[in-house]
């Protein structure tokens, strides 16, 4: 397409193009070169920079946007270097001046038309690419996926064997995963935060398995000696995960869940926002959990006396943010079973 707004360049152009061999439209204004440009597609474009109404640096800007793979010639009387930088810079290929000889533009035109094919294989080339890489992500991220659920299915395994050997813990894992998703999905987290959230409450306790059983089933209070005993299953829980890698945030979870905000916790000792999400969800679910089920030394509190006894513990043991998640989370199933069992409904 030849854009000009003088007509006798138009023709003149037109004519030794086609006598190139080349099959040429033209326009005689850049309004009119964009109206083309909506209904065909055109191999090049040579476009006068200086017209009416407007400019060839807005057309060629225009058309870049409606055609990336069409090649651009502009032409022009005026030596400008800012305007001819600026066409450039929209995606013109070449900036020409007038008067031009024909075996210079026919060069131009060559030259524009090797570009332009070179172009359209790199961006072909890049988008296969993208489209091999995007399969390969995808391919990875499904091998990674059954890897952690096999992960999950043969530790849960362990972990069930492990509360098996203990009436007052069987389930307790699958119940703290259930509330911590519940909280992480209350809390607006992205799904992807909310399965290792889960995951993390499934796998929290994995280390109790290098805790003595004298000690875990103890029905009276523990001496400092066993409280450090039972705390290093935290310790032994880490490492016990630390190789499955393919786990991302849930090792973090795990070791964090027994963390306080106030700082009061372990391992680490860490307070607030060092603590991470995952850890603190998993500190406001196992206390839950353990309020809420029955133990060897006492019975089990209803969901509204948890959640009471939960309240004197923001600020010191929970986050503020959590615990609220947790309360609405908690009445809202309330609510849920309350509808359930409703003889009416």
């Amino acid at each position: 397409m030849v854009v000009d707004d003088e007509e006798s360049i138009r023709l003149a152009i037109g004519r030794f193009l086609r006598s190139l061999g080349y099959e040429v439209v033209t326009a005689d204004s850049g309004s009119a070169a964009i109206e083309l440009l909506g209904s065909q597609r055109f191999t090049l474009m040579v476009c006068d920079v200086r017209m009416p109404g407007m400019s060839g640096i807005e057309v060629v800007t225009q058309a870049s946007a409606i055609d990336v793979d069409m090649a651009i010639l502009m032409l022009t009387a005026v030596n400008d270097a800012p305007t001819a930088t600026e066409a450039l810079s929209q995606g013109a290929m070449g900036y020409l001046m007038k008067p031009i000889e024909l075996q210079d533009l026919e060069a131009a035109v060559v030259s524009a038309l090797r570009k332009r094919d070179a172009g359209i294989k790199r961006r072909g080339v890049e988008r296969m690419i993208r489209e091999e890489v995007a399969l390969r992500t995808e391919e990875l991220e499904r091998e990674r996926s059954t890897l952690r659920g096999l992960t999950v299915s043969v530790a849960a395994t362990l972990i069930n064997a492990l509360e098996s050997k203990d009436v007052y813990l069987r389930g307790n894992s699958q119940r703290v995963a259930d509330v911590a998703a519940a909280i992480a999905d209350q809390l607006g987290l992205d799904p992807d935060m909310v399965e290792a959230v889960r995951i993390a409450g499934r796998l929290h306790d994995i280390g109790r398995i290098g805790i003595s059983e004298s000690v875990l089933n103890k029905p009276g209070a523990l001496t400092a000696e066993e409280f450090d005993h039972v705390k290093d299953h935290v310790r032994i829980g880490v490492e016990i995960l630390a190789p499955l890698r393919h786990l991302g945030h849930v090792l973090a979870f795990v070791q964090d869940h027994h963390e306080h905000w106030d700082g009061s916790g372990y391992p680490r000792g860490l307070s607030g926002d060092q603590i991470s999400i995952g850890g603190r969800i998993l500190a406001a679910a196992d206390a839950y959990a353990a309020l809420t089920s029955r133990r060897a030394y006492r019975e089990p509190v209803s969901d509204a006396e948890a959640i009471t006894l939960l309240r004197a513990k923001v600020g010191s043991l929970l986050d503020a943010r959590i615990y609220d998640a947790l309360k609405s989370v908690i009445e809202r199933n309330q609510s849920l079973l309350v509808f359930i069992d409703d003889p009416h409904v």
